[in-house]
């Protein structure tokens, strides 16, 4: 099995490839950096659907998902976030 990843570098990252305004990152391994909860607010998802903000997640952090067992993300515009977040 590949060596896990820090949650706190993979928010870094997801913070600096996405221009993510928000994260959210939950390391479901017991610590291992095996296996991650994400939410991530970018105005990059803005105009596409689920199927293409997956794509654009997947492709910029290809190398992070690669080194871990599972990874689960949810994706929010800023006003969907802000939506959201208000109910």
């Amino acid at each position: 099995m590949s060596e896990g990843i820090p949650a706190q570098y993979l928010e870094a990252v997801i913070r600096e490839r996405l221009d993510a305004v928000h994260t959210e990152v939950v390391d479901n391994s017991g610590g291992c950096g095996q296996a991650f909860e994400v939410i991530i607010v970018s105005p990059k998802f803005e105009g596409k659907n689920v199927l293409m903000r997956h794509r654009l997640v997947n492709a910029a952090l290809k190398e992070e998902i690669a080194r871990i067992h599972a990874f689960t993300q949810k994706d929010y515009t800023p006003a969907e976030w802000h939506k959201k977040s208000t109910q």
